[in-house]
């Protein structure tokens, strides 16, 4: 994990008078090397919160971790029914990577609608940023939500559990003649929709925190093609009793735009609170894989 090996060569070093102290000096030793650096981006209407088990499993085990709240989100106070553009949306992850030193490059990994976020990142900043993107149950779409196929195939479908606005609180920031602006999940379904194998006290939190998520702006994101686009590679985890975006839902993305590796989770939409120590297992293993 980045750490060196405490049992090196011994090495002595004798000086005598009859020295050249012209001579030069030993090498230094080597520096360490810094662990793998993942970034971690939340879906629509979650936050930084969302990763509290599996940023201090991570942690544990010494590797650096960030938690960004996207605009609108979690910590963040804007409200979400301003929030009219994905560059607006997504401009938090954005200004952190372009605040990175030169060189540095880091693992994002995004679940959910977070996909938009680092699709629009490796857009964006290609290799020079990011040394691998995860996509947990993620909506990877290679250009956005361009066609109305794109859309089906990354936005949840809870049609099922009943209409529009049996399942939804439906916000409309520009007006009731207007698309709206924002939806969440009604606070008495979020359990059986979204975290259904969850430990009761994480959908509990999750209810207490959870805001309405800018469905204008992520519904719109668009993405300009770059060569970049396919030089990062890519992971997409699957999770097989996801019932927000479907394993159907996920293979369609995952033919559509191949990504380097595919990863199998037995879990509900939430892993990262249903299944931490099966995520975490996995966000290593691609970490190891591609070199991180």
């Amino acid at each position: 994990m980045g750490e060196e090996s405490g049992q090196g060569v011994e090495t002595k070093v004798e000086i005598s008078l009859n020295d050249n102290i012209n001579a030069n000096p030993p090498p230094p030793p080597p520096a360490a090397v810094a662990p793998p650096h993942f970034v971690l981006i939340h879906g629509i209407g979650g936050g930084a919160w969302c990763w509290y088990k599996i940023k201090c499993l991570m942690e544990n085990c010494g590797y650096k971790v960030s938690c960004l709240d996207l605009k609108g989100c979690g910590m963040d106070h804007t409200d979400p029914n301003t929030i009219l553009s994905f560059h607006d949306y997504n401009k938090p992850l954005l200004d952190f990577l372009s605040s990175l030193r030169e060189n540095e490059q880091v693992i994002l990994v995004g679940h959910s609608a977070g996909g938009l976020s680092l699709s629009d990142a490796i857009h964006k900043y290609g290799k020079k940023k990011i040394k691998l993107a995860v996509f947990i149950a993620g909506t990877m779409l290679r250009s956005g939500c361009v066609t109305d196929q794109d859309i089906k195939d990354g936005a949840p479908d809870l049609s099922g559990f009943g209409e529009l606005n049996e399942v939804f609180d439906i916000g409309f920031g520009l007006g009731q003649d207007h698309p709206p602006t924002t939806l969440m999940v009604k606070m008495e379904l979020q359990r059986k929709i979204i975290y259904q194998l969850c430990p009761q006290e994480d959908s509990t939190l999750a209810a207490m925190l959870l805001r309405p998520g800018p469905i204008q702006a992520l519904t719109t994101a668009q993405f300009k093609d770059t060569e970049d686009k396919d030089k990062v590679p890519r992971i997409y985890i699957k999770t097989m009793q996801d019932n927000v975006i479907k394993p159907e839902q996920q293979e369609a993305m995952i033919k559509k735009w191949p990504p380097s590796d595919v990863y199998i989770l037995e879990s509900d939409h939430s892993p990262f609170f249903s299944a931490p120590f099966l995520l975490f297992g996995l966000l290593v293993k691609a970490a190891v894989s591609f070199g991180c």
